[in-house]
């Protein structure tokens, strides 16, 4: 079912359908073999960056599509309804490029964030650590003086893109104070003394390789350091609200997908002489879904549309994140149920769905984060 989208401009329509017939065409009919052979598809990310999706919601002057957030997440849907992890990677790519846009220097514009937005080079984002997933407080990786700049060491965490990527925005602590002691550094690949470890092996988002990033004295110039020494955490924060707004048009896409799959085969699957889409109870259980996909879309388009009008939206992009994870985990399990054992099966792709849609309520703040979030928001 295509969704009947609400789009600002007739050129941001076609955009978006672009991108979903690139997404129906080249990346859903590749999705199930490369998420079973757990390999990840570098060569869509290329695909994606030449029309323009790596860099849709940044400004034409830095190198990007100028776009709203709202026409770029809906783009970003369209991708992860056609392959969750294709879509959860360009949106990790897009945060990647928030410290550079928003807090880089000109030259650090052309020179690191140019690149990325044009899909030259594909980004990841380093910030979580073993025992600083949700507290960015307990960063323990540390930058230190070295000559023209500073010696990286320590590890980051569950980095999506861990080994694929050729660009690692990476928050080091250079000093002690909790708040204050932690900066950006945007790390080349080819950085010596920067490692990996092995893929993690996880229950969904195969495709997706996420790795632990490991800095053994990793050289950076001071022309790498993202804005002011100490001005790490809040360049953090800064870009974790539109990040979550990524992860909640994703898990809406997700969801779309499932609902998809479910009326489909309740259309076609008989039992007692007629099509089980014609029983009330299916009736009202594909309803409840559909309702819950487009309360998830609702959500997550009223924040965007607060961000592209320069309001806050940090309560909202968490509302969005928790609801949309919430709807996909609910929307994928009772795809499932519509499809009763196929939907068990691998035969289907309900199940992989299913299996991808736990991890929306765990990264990018797990959705009891994301209730912390908006209760302060609301008692401030």
């Amino acid at each position: 079912m295509k969704v009947d989208r609400v789009l600002p401009t007739a050129e941001a329509a076609e955009l978006v359908e672009l991108v979903r017939e690139i997404a129906a065409t080249e990346l859903a009919p590749h999705a199930a073999e490369a998420e079973a052979a757990s390999r990840f598809p570098r060569e869509v990310f290329a695909l994606l960056g030449e029309i323009g999706m790596l860099g849709m919601p940044y400004p034409e002057e830095l190198g990007g599509f100028g776009q709203p957030y709202e026409v770029y997440l809906q783009a970003l849907e369209e991708i992860a309804a056609a392959w969750m992890s294709v879509g959860v990677g360009v949106s990790v790519h897009v945060l990647s490029c928030h410290a550079l846009a928003r807090f880089g220097t000109p030259e650090q514009q052309r020179e690191l964030l140019a690149p990325l937005l044009a899909g030259d080079l594909l980004g990841a984002y380093a910030l979580s650590e073993a025992q600083a997933g949700s507290d960015i407080t307990g960063i323990t990786t540390r930058a230190k003086p070295a000559d023209d700049g500073y010696a990286l060491g320590g590890a980051k965490a569950w980095i999506t893109h861990g080994a694929q990527a050729d660009s690692y925005t990476t928050f080091a602590r250079t000093s002690d104070d909790r708040t204050k002691g932690i900066s950006c550094f945007v790390i080349p690949a080819t950085a010596a003394g920067l490692s990996f470890g092995p893929p993690e092996k996880k229950m969904g988002l195969t495709g997706s390789t996420t790795a632990a990033v490991y800095f053994d004295a990793v050289q950076v110039d001071e022309a790498r350091r993202i804005g002011a020494e100490g001005q790490g955490m809040a360049i953090a924060l800064d870009a974790l609200d539109s990040g979550r707004l990524g992860i909640a048009a994703c898990a809406t896409g997700l969801a779309q997908a499932a609902l998809n799959a479910a009326i489909e085969y309740a259309k076609e699957r008989e039992q007692f002489g007629t099509a089980i889409a014609e029983f009330q109870g299916m009736q009202f259980l594909l309803a409840d879904m559909a309702a819950a996909v487009d309360s998830a879309r609702a959500m997550y388009l009223l924040a965007a549309r607060r961000k592209d009008a320069g309001r806050s939206f940090t309560r909202e992009a968490a509302a969005a994140k928790m609801l949309a994870s919430d709807v996909a985990m609910r929307v994928t399990t009772d795809a499932v149920q519509v499809l009763g054992g196929y939907g068990y099966t691998k035969d289907y792709p309900v199940e992989r769905y299913f299996r991808e849609a736990k991890v929306t309520q765990i990264f990018e703040g797990t959705n009891q984060i994301q209730k912390l979030v908006i209760a302060r928001q609301l008692l401030r």
